[in-house]
């Protein structure tokens, strides 16, 4: 098992996405990447925190590869945006993979500076160590399942119907 921490945009729709994929085997949505431990979800949106909205992805790598969870990420996630994805904007919503070891790093920015050669510099993603992953509250997991008329800025048909469970 591996896992893989995301952030792109509202955390709903993030989870409701690869919780389709063949290979994920768990999800949690919480917040990473801010200035304290244990936030609410009301002071992730006050920005008070700095914390982005996350998805942490457990997945098995013999079905389904850190490329291809990144792959699935770009279909959904606008990487040239700064705080915004799709009608949600501010500092929680900003897009991020955050990594757990050295290898994964070298190899997700090996992906994006392939993926988009000369306009990586324009890339906007942040690609962080993990730490101080927070889960949020029980009412924002699974969230879209829970909900399933919800707001939701991802295009979940983007999960080709081959690479569903």
């Amino acid at each position: 098992m591996e896992k893989i921490i995301l952030a792109g945009g509202c955390f709903w729709g993030v989870q409701a996405y690869y919780d389709q994929l063949k290979g994920v085997l768990r999800t949690s949505v919480g917040y990473i990447d801010g200035n304290m431990r244990h936030p609410t979800y009301e002071i992730v949106c006050s920005e008070v925190s700095g914390h982005a909205e996350a998805c942490e992805i457990v997945y098995d790598e013999t079905i389904i590869t850190l490329e291809t969870i990144l792959e699935h990420f770009l279909r959904f996630v606008n990487p040239f945006s700064i705080n915004r994805q799709g009608n949600d904007f501010g500092r929680q919503y900003r897009s991020g993979i955050y990594y757990h070891t050295e290898g994964e790093k070298d190899h997700i920015i090996n992906y994006l500076k392939t993926t988009f050669k000369d306009d990586y510099d324009r890339v906007r993603i942040q690609v962080k160590e993990a730490k101080d992953y927070d889960l949020a509250e029980e009412r924002h997991q699974k969230y879209l399942e829970k909900n399933p008329y919800g707001y939701c800025h991802v295009d979940l048909n983007l999960a080709k119907a081959s690479e569903r469970k």
